[in-house]
């Protein structure tokens, strides 16, 4: 409900005035703010490289991606079938993306989430991903590695912003039955395969959307389980 009246009260004030104000309850009000990460992604894979390596790997034929904001990825990428799903902009496809995949009857060799960078809708991205996710598919999960408290925070202040997506990403993490990566490059992305979890995360966490910056900032290794791309590509 307090992001709801803050999203209202951004639209109201304009966002300089909203973007002073919700750091200023975010630093006295707040989580901890525990540091930056040294996250360096210059000179490391794009995820238009990543995408394009694994889907020519793979002979994928299906390609889905859910958030393609002015196209920077979905037309870059060379695959025999392309959905691209957004509300406002880019792709072929204009509408939410669960409205989507409640009208959807195709399935997909590769799946890119890159829409609302929230927990929630985030997860009910996952999820909806993997119910039409071919065998031997991949989805990819995009901003999944956070440098500080405000890049992960909601509701958004930074300009260079990932939303809480790594919590998510952790949710799943925890599953047996899904083997989850996080690819170091292109402001992390997260890659889900659906086979037996190699390194299940165990937490004992009921509501994962209440994990707290501070934990990333001194787990994230282990929660995001990140691997160098070169060996990433060698083992799926």
């Amino acid at each position: 409900m307090l992001e709801t009246f803050y999203e209202k009260l951004s639209g109201i004030h304009g966002k300089k005035k909203w973007k002073k104000f919700f750091k200023f309850i975010r630093t006295h009000f707040g989580e901890e703010n525990p540091g930056d990460l040294n996250f360096d992604f210059d000179n490391r894979i794009s995820r238009i490289e990543l995408v394009q390596k694994v889907i020519d790997k793979k002979n994928f034929n299906t390609y889905l991606e859910i958030g393609t904001f002015k196209d920077e990825l979905f037309s870059k990428i060379n695959c025999k079938t392309k959905v691209g799903v957004d509300p406002f902009s880019g792709g072929n496809v204009r509408m939410k993306s669960d409205d989507f995949f409640l009208q959807n009857k195709q399935s997909f060799d590769c799946i890119f989430i890159d829409g609302l960078h929230h927990y929630y809708q985030v997860l009910k991205d996952i999820n909806n991903s993997l119910n039409v996710l071919n065998e031997n598919g991949i989805i990819f999960v995009h901003d999944c590695l956070p440098k500080s408290r405000d890049a992960q925070s909601i509701p958004r202040t930074e300009a260079n912003w990932n939303g809480d997506v790594w919590k998510a990403f952790v949710n799943k993490r925890s599953d047996p039955n899904l083997d989850c990566y996080t690819c170091y490059a292109d402001q992390g992305i997260g890659s889900i395969l659906k086979r037996s979890n190699r390194n299940t995360l165990k937490l004992s966490i009921k509501n994962f959307k209440k994990m707290k910056y501070v934990d990333f900032y001194k787990n994230h290794k282990t929660y995001m389980n990140i691997i160098e791309f070169d060996d990433f590509i060698k083992m799926i």
